[in-house]
């Protein structure tokens, strides 16, 4: 008898990625995967994945984990049920944030971030670091620290009181992050529009839950995208927009790109699927759809799509961000709170594969090469996880997400893996959902029960990804004819 060669071989799926799909075994040793193709030769463990369709595990860019908001709420996820909602979901890498607010030291914010993950990710995962204080000594002495560790994103608000920097603080954290190879993403909101209509609609008595969407002005998301467009500009530093919600929106990211801005962008799973009618709800109950930016109109959610389409947008995030419909969450302010007086956010990191499957895959809207490309290879490549992750080649992690795509599954009400206690997707009939999901080659959840440990996640360290410079080169030499376009000549 042939002795066996691998640790594990997949039998007979569909193998799907980015630039094809076809019918292979996958064979796996340790961690990796090592071969694909036709009749391989034995492994110690088999598995028959005939009729099945199999994708790399998915990798969510942008959800918010264990993280503390400026108003000193603590979201309702550790890492612990926020990465075991992702593995039932077939999500296998995360991308959460590690959040400075005004005063704190990053490098001990991180330190704490680290922890918590260590005792609970059951996914792997790397962090997006939010600077809401971006001191002299944090850019000049902390960040260059942390980069050198593996950090290679970071997150700016341009909304929010006590989160945003002005135009002068962003282009101080882009130049910085130009010289140390580091990928920026915004939230990019008009600050002075929001706080403009936020106040008005509540003076005028306009307090329910749907008064949320007018308060955040759907021009604001265009002109905040255009203002970083031409900072990014400016000091030629790649941009991630995060979660466009707007047709305008997607307009402003098209119109930055063909004019050469290095400029990327994603947008969320409620945005393709949900719109502001959810909001529209007695009493209070709308507030378990407030997220931001809001919710939007039917003619967003297809625009959206067609951003997509055509690579406008570049991948697709739960934006996961749960909070309770208790006095832990989003009645923290008391039982019936202003819309300003409501937690943002929704959770989504369990449901997102396998909504954008059925949406995507079932329902035809784009196919199975580009759910794979928008749910994991993009995301790996923009954040230089690829090829370790988001793709099924030899030398990758074996990643994997074995699908029944014949399955049907209705959502209902109630809690899931997460801790949010609900979904906002209560209701969708969805077909397709993941069988197996594979972690660096080991079964971590089967036909929805999660098998993985609490802790078995790993980080991982990595650069700024697809188009930010490469570390370790000298910090850009100031060039006032190549950044302003005009010769200063010494006086």
């Amino acid at each position: 008898m042939e002795e066996a060669r691998y640790d594990l071989v997949l039998r007979g799926g569909r193998v799907a990625t980015a630039a094809g799909c076809c019918e292979a075994d996958i064979a796996i040793s340790g961690e990796v995967i090592v071969a694909l193709g036709r009749d391989l030769p034995a492994g110690r463990s088999e598995l028959d994945v005939r009729g099945r369709i199999v994708t790399p595990g998915g990798v969510d860019p942008h959800c918010h984990i264990e993280q503390l908001a400026a108003s000193g709420l603590r979201n309702a996820d550790t890492f612990e049920t926020a990465t075991r909602a992702a593995l039932a979901g077939g999500t296998t890498t995360v991308i959460p944030f590690a959040a400075q607010h005004v005063g704190m030291s990053l490098a001990e914010v991180v330190a704490d971030y680290h922890a918590r993950a260590r005792r609970g990710a059951m996914a792997d995962y790397a962090f997006h670091l939010i600077l809401a204080d971006p001191r002299p000594e944090v850019l000049r002495e902390e960040l260059p620290a942390l980069a050198r560790e593996g950090h290679g994103s970071l997150k700016l608000f341009m909304t929010y009181d006590r989160l945003r920097v002005d135009d002068e603080q962003l282009l101080d954290v882009l130049w910085t992050a130009r010289g140390l190879g580091l990928m920026v993403c915004v939230h990019a909101e008009n600050h002075g529009m929001i706080r403009f209509m936020g106040r008005r609609l509540v003076e005028a008595g306009y307090t329910a839950p749907r008064y949320h969407v007018p308060s955040h002005p759907r021009l604001g998301e265009a002109e905040a995208i255009g203002r970083l467009a031409a900072l990014s500009a400016l000091v030629d530093q790649p941009v991630m927009v995060f979660h466009v919600s707007t047709r305008e929106g997607v307009a402003a990211v098209q119109r930055a790109r063909g004019e050469g801005v290095k400029m990327f962008a994603e947008t969320c799973t409620q945005y393709l699927l949900l719109t502001s009618e959810a909001l529209d709800r007695p009493g209070i109950e709308g507030a378990m759809w407030i997220c931001s930016p809001p919710l939007r109109e039917p003619a967003d959610r297809e625009a959206l799509w067609w951003g997509l389409e055509i690579g406008a947008l570049q991948c697709v995030s739960s934006d996961h961000a749960p909070y309770r419909m208790d006095a832990s969450g989003k009645l923290a302010r008391g039982p019936e709170p202003s819309f300003r007086e409501i937690a943002n956010g929704m959770p989504g990191i369990e449901l997102r594969l396998p909504l954008l499957f059925d949406a995507m895959v079932s329902r035809g809207r784009l196919g199975l090469e580009r759910f794979v490309e928008l749910t994991a290879t993009a995301p790996a490549r923009i954040y230089d996880l690829f090829p370790k992750k988001g793709t099924i080649a030899p030398g990758a992690d074996a990643d994997l997400v074995v699908w029944d795509a014949q399955r049907s599954v209705r959502i209902e009400q109630g809690p899931r893996y997460d801790n949010a206690g609900y979904t906002p997707y209560a209701g969708f009939e969805i077909r397709g959902f993941p069988e197996l999901v594979l972690r660096r080659g080991e079964v971590v959840a089967e036909n929805g029960v999660v098998l993985a440990q609490p802790g078995s996640g790993r980080f991982l360290p990595r650069g700024g990804g697809q188009a930010a410079r490469p570390r370790g080169l000298p910090a850009p030499e100031f060039d006032p004819a190549r950044n302003f376009g005009a010769r200063l000549e010494p006086r």
